[in-house]
């Protein structure tokens, strides 16, 4: 295979899905098919894995390398339409689900994609390229509150205010183009430097959450697999920030709890119709992982099995 990538935490995310030789998997985030290859050298001839990626890079690098695999199925669009590519394929359920959220590593080394603020390229940030507003029409048009809003809420940026005002009063003069333009005006809003990070992390973070609606499409899905994932099936998610992973560790726990009951009543555990079993703790790189791959210092694996 070309394009070798390494994803983050393969060996503990392929372990926690337990995998069965006659399974069917899904990898929600296919990216460049690192987590993919691994689940296939453990299937058998009977067993199947449907990848999906929003990317059509992604969907082409699927067709040239995987598709001679007749186990593996590839499906462009977003991982909330599971059950669509499933009914597609004729499954019912499914043994495991395995999503890697976030920006992949070929999507941020490729400029022209426009996630990374440390190289020349036009403000894209969509995903998916076939649809959707890119972050250089939508920075042109938000509303000033707007903005900040989306700062606040998918950047955690404590000077959203200054660095919406700053990005309004410049497109006031003239357009917003590239990432680095973007990059330059909050350089220029924000007061304190973080240690270790760049000034315009949190809102190149927060435009592309919002523009790709990850946040709600991750809560969808996982809510989804409630229904697809057979007992004892096993849900793997690699988040990279506190944002996915308060939704995924947040849904976990309802989950494993159950039904919401007053507290006092005499009711067992079982009674209260849990649908998860948290398996062990949630798992971060290694040393040498985080040293060998700096993008995983932030990363965060949960896995759960449905019991009901």
């Amino acid at each position: 295979m070309q394009e070798k990538h390494q994803p983050v935490l393969l060996q503990e995310a392929i372990d926690g899905l337990a995998i069965q030789p006659e399974g069917v998997y899904v990898d929600g985030t296919f990216g460049r098919g690192g987590h993919s290859q691994a689940i296939l050298d453990r299937l058998s001839s009977k067993g199947k894995l449907l990848a999906i990626d929003k990317d059509l890079a992604a969907i082409q690098f699927a067709k040239e390398h995987f598709e001679h695999d007749e186990r593996f199925q590839i499906r462009h669009g977003s991982f909330t339409k599971i059950s669509e590519f499933m009914n597609e394929l004729g499954l019912s359920t499914i043994d495991g689900l395995l999503l890697d959220l976030g920006v992949s590593s070929p999507q941020l080394e490729k400029a022209e994609r426009g996630f990374s603020f440390l190289k020349e390229g036009p403000l894209d940030m969509r995903m998916d390229v076939s649809k959707g507003m890119d972050a250089a029409s939508w920075v042109q048009q938000v509303a000033e509150e707007e903005l900040v809003t989306v700062l606040k809420e998918y950047g955690e940026e404590r000077f959203s205010k200054r660095i919406a005002r700053a990005i309004v009063s410049v497109r006031q003069e003239h357009s917003i183009r590239t990432t680095t333009a973007l990059a330059r005006i909050v350089e220029q809003a924000v007061p304190v430097r973080e240690k270790n990070k760049h000034p315009a992390t949190r809102t190149f973070q927060a435009i592309r959450i919002y523009l790709n609606r990850e946040l709600e499409e991750l809560e969808q899905c996982l809510e989804d697999s409630l229904e697809y994932l057979r007992i004892k099936g096993r849900l793997v998610v690699i988040s990279f920030h506190s944002l996915e992973d308060r939704i995924v560790k947040r849904f976990i726990k309802k989950n494993v709890k159950g039904d919401p009951f007053p507290p006092g009543l005499p009711v067992r555990q079982k009674e209260l119709n849990p649908r998860l079993k948290a398996i062990g703790r949630a798992i971060r790189p290694s040393m040498s992982e985080v040293q060998f791959n700096p993008r995983a210092r932030s990363a965060v694996l949960r896995i759960a099995e449905k019991i009901g």
